[in-house]
């Protein structure tokens, strides 16, 4: 249990140490020595753990979008995949995103690689699509791509806004305005393919 201890408080060190640094820097010109130094941890101890400054952000941002599917996908296990049946207080993905808010202000971060954010983007493209997949069968393959297109950009645009207000919106009001958009606009087809 010590040793498990250890090893996630080293980790953790290193991830805060990691998202300090790039608020001044892009990840490529962040070295081991200086992410050791702000972690307050020698390289040896890096090297237990991580072969790069690239493999700590890596890890991080799997872990972080892990949780993120768990997030997205609570709703759909709640209304069992049948998503009209959708409330606001079901959705958590921004109650995940405020948890993680240091991490996300550096991917919306203008100052940052735009490549940072479409990281975030084809990983929460590839989501939706595998939990849209599963819950809509009825739509031609092309037709399919856009709407997973559409609903990732209505995230991206909600997450971009809210990064811009530097993240003062509750996420629960947040989960209400994604509810009200969605039933508005019609983010769901009918077995028809069609917009309800």
């Amino acid at each position: 249990m010590k040793t498990d201890l250890r090893i996630i408080k080293t980790q953790e060190s290193l991830r805060n140490a990691l998202l300090i640094l790039l608020k001044t820097k892009p990840l490529e010109s962040i070295n081991i020595a200086e992410l050791c130094r702000c972690a307050k941890i020698n390289r040896g101890t890096f090297y237990l753990h991580y072969q790069n400054v690239h493999g700590v952000f890596e890890s991080y941002f799997e872990e972080i979008i892990d949780d993120l599917r768990k997030s997205y996908e609570e709703p759909y296990h709640q209304t069992d995949f049948n998503i009209q049946n959708l409330k606001s207080d079901m959705i958590i993905i921004f109650h995940h995103v405020k948890r993680y808010e240091g991490f996300y202000q550096i991917i919306f971060d203008e100052a940052n690689p735009v490549k940072y954010y479409y990281k975030l983007f084809h990983a929460i493209r590839k989501m939706m699509k595998e939990m849209t997949m599963n819950s809509i069968d009825y739509l031609p393959d092309e037709k399919m791509e856009y709407f997973v297109s559409y609903q990732t950009n209505a995230i991206m645009g909600i997450l971009v806004e809210w990064h811009s207000k530097q993240f003062a919106t509750s996420p629960d009001e947040l989960n209400e305005y994604l509810y009200s958009f969605s039933n508005s606009l019609n983010w769901f087809p009918n077995k028809q393919g069609d917009a309800n």
